[in-house]
């Protein structure tokens, strides 16, 4: 999957987060890199970006980074999501880093950590599994491993 193939995804399958303008910085097996612009509609009271955004965005940073392992099998689903902030982010655009630290048959997890643009430390810490419907085989390569799953 191309990073131009995921941002169409993003916009057309999951419309809501898709109208957020993200956009797909890197993508690798099993990583990914989005970028939330800056919007006015972000910002909450008290000048720091909403959580619903940085959830959103997080969301479909894991999405993404899945997907990056098993092709564009796009019924694959949160089942649990856990967000954790950490700081307050300033009114900025905000950088999701995803990537999937197992990969089975049925479910996938992973982690995502949301940057305000700029700064290197975090301003949230984020993990969640993915349910992965039956789907044709696929071979990946992850850390110089190569893995055969299969359905």
């Amino acid at each position: 999957m191309t990073r131009e193939e995921l941002e169409e995804l993003i916009r057309e399958g999951v419309p809501l987060v898709g109208s957020f303008g993200i956009v797909v910085e890197s993508l690798g097996a099993g990583t990914i890199r989005l970028r939330l612009p800056y919007k006015d509609d972000f910002v909450r009271p008290g000048g720091t970006v909403t959580g619903p955004a940085m959830f959103g965005l997080a969301d479909v940073a894991l999405y993404g980074a899945v997907l990056s392992l098993i092709g564009r099998v796009e019924l694959a689903v949160t089942t649990s999501m856990t967000i954790n902030f950490l700081r307050r982010p300033p009114p900025v655009a905000i950088i999701a880093e995803a990537r999937v630290l197992k990969l089975g048959k049925r479910l996938a997890y992973g982690e995502i950590l949301l940057f305000s643009e700029g700064d290197p430390e975090p301003v949230a810490h984020v993990t969640g599994t993915y349910s992965i419907p039956p789907h044709d085989p696929v071979s990946v390569a992850v850390s110089h491993y190569r893995m055969d799953v299969a359905s």
